[in-house]
């Protein structure tokens, strides 16, 4: 008998879920509000790069000069240039809109079918969903998949207009270049906007609640980052948290004090953006009526293969609560999939995530970050190998940056790194191989490698465990 399944939502654990499923046989049915690709593709992760790219272009721009390119008669590349934020920002709505509908196109060719409306649980094995034209389906299903996604967090004063305020949602709304842009939040996404602007020539004012920006990440790459931020001619206002703000036709006010709200201070800016964090879309979707346990932030918890405490309700993705990435949703919606249909599945390994902040340079990661873990993972010898002696890195005046892997004593097993390159979103896979299959720094050290490459350098770290691990047998 076919299997019957409904995805609710279409981002990257609905949409990978859905071609597993229909790749299988199953009856597929997937229910989005939206495109295809959910936050992921319109409004996140495909947009905001896209942005990022442009900014990344900009600055290139300003430091060509440097490389011996000038253009055609005697102009200076290092001269004054300006970005063309209407132009930039149309460019990134098409690019959403063009990976929506290739997904779309894909999910349906593999057979799924795909329902435009607003799906909620009627039951452990029911969806009722609204259809654009105000009519109610009723669907019946062997299991259900929520894959929701989330949504921009909203402090109480915070209320984006599009206008002057705004969250990552509202962003690609702008068709002007902010004179003077306050960006609260210095997380992946707040650091990521608040370094496209600075490169855009926007006078940026980063508003971190913690002694460094980007706190979940390595220190020494966060550290790097603040370098570069500070460069760029950003402010960054360290230890401070927002507390109100008030709006006018001319501008904004954020209020900003330390974490008790003393040392009070207003920064005016013509702009502000406010990345606060995502808050799980569970609400008003049934998860009672079905059964399903919530936490108390909305998440739902899932085990290993993405069930949730209900046999026929499987969940994926930032609706989960769990690390808020594109890559994790997918492989949850897959394993979800791979398990409903009876299909053989390896449980999601967290220790083994790989993630990337795509600032400039990128900030790549995978596994264990640090001796923080050293009770969890035994003894850990952990080294980092600068890129200024890289030659690759001369050449491309990207010496600033480092390459750091840990391995455990003895074994010499690969248990994390960290990678912080323009590319380290490409130059972090071959460790995040290591770290999937437990490999050995030996064995990444013995893997051939390019030269002139920045990939060399992976190696070379490699090769100095290995002597570590060789002096301490000694």
């Amino acid at each position: 008998m076919q299997q019957r399944i409904v995805i609710l939502g279409g981002g990257p654990g609905g949409y990978e879920a859905a071609l597993v499923a229909a790749e299988q046989g199953a009856d597929v049915t997937v229910v989005s509000r939206e495109g295809l690709g959910g936050n992921s593709v319109l409004w996140d992760c495909v947009p905001s790069k896209a942005m990022i790219v442009s900014s990344v272009a900009m600055g290139s721009m300003q430091t060509a000069s440097r490389l011996g390119v000038h253009l055609e008669g005697g102009v200076d590349l290092s001269g004054r240039t300006h970005a063309d934020i209407a132009a930039v920002m149309d460019r990134v709505r098409l690019l959403g809109l063009d990976q929506s509908a290739d997904i779309e196109s894909k999910v349906a060719a593999a057979g799924a079918t795909i329902l435009r409306g607003t799906g909620r649980l009627a039951g452990p094995e029911t969806v009722e969903v609204e259809t654009e034209d105000g009519t109610v389906e009723v669907l019946h299903a062997d299991a259900i998949l929520v894959a929701t996604g989330s949504h921009p967090r909203r402090l109480p004063f915070s209320t984006p207009d599009g206008r002057r305020v705004f969250t990552s949602r509202e962003l690609f709304a702008l068709q002007e270049p902010p004179e003077r842009l306050v960006v609260v939040g210095s997380g992946v996404t707040g650091a990521e906007y608040a370094q496209a602007f600075a490169k855009f020539g926007v006078d940026v004012h980063l508003v971190s609640s913690r002694d460094m920006i980007l706190p979940s990440e390595d220190p020494d790459a966060a550290a790097v980052l603040e370098g570069e931020f500070e460069r760029w001619g950003m402010t960054i206002h360290r230890r401070r948290r927002a507390y109100d703000m008030e709006v006018n036709d001319d501008g904004v006010r954020v209020k900003v004090g330390d974490k008790d709200g003393g040392q009070e201070e207003w920064i005016e800016a013509s702009h502000a953006l406010y990345c606060v964090g995502m808050i799980p879309n569970s609400r008003r979707m049934g998860l009672e009526a079905a059964g399903v346990l919530t936490r108390p932030d909305g998440a739902i918890p899932v085990d290993a293969v993405s069930r949730t405490n209900v046999r026929t309700v499987y969940a994926a993705g930032d609706v989960t609560g769990g690390i808020m990435l594109a890559s994790v949703a997918a492989m949850q919606g897959r394993n979800a999939m791979y398990h409903a249909l009876g299909m053989a599945v390896a449980p999601l390994r967290w220790d083994a995530v790989a993630a990337c902040v795509f600032t400039s340079p990128q900030v790549a990661t995978v596994g264990m970050q640090g001796p923080d873990d050293d009770t969890a993972n035994g003894p850990v010898d952990t080294i980092r190998l600068d890129f200024a002696g890289n030659p690759r890195a001369k050449m491309e005046e990207a010496t600033v940056g480092f390459v750091k892997i840990h391995a455990r004593k003895g074994s010499g097993t690969v248990l994390g790194a960290t990678v912080v390159a323009p590319n380290a979103s490409d130059l972090i896979t071959p460790l995040s191989v290591a770290v999937h299959n437990r490999l050995t720094v030996g064995q990444v050290a013995q893997a051939f490698t390019i030269y002139p490459s920045m990939g060399g350098s992976t190696a070379e770290a490699a090769r100095q465990l290995m002597g570590l691990a060789t002096a301490a047998a000694q």
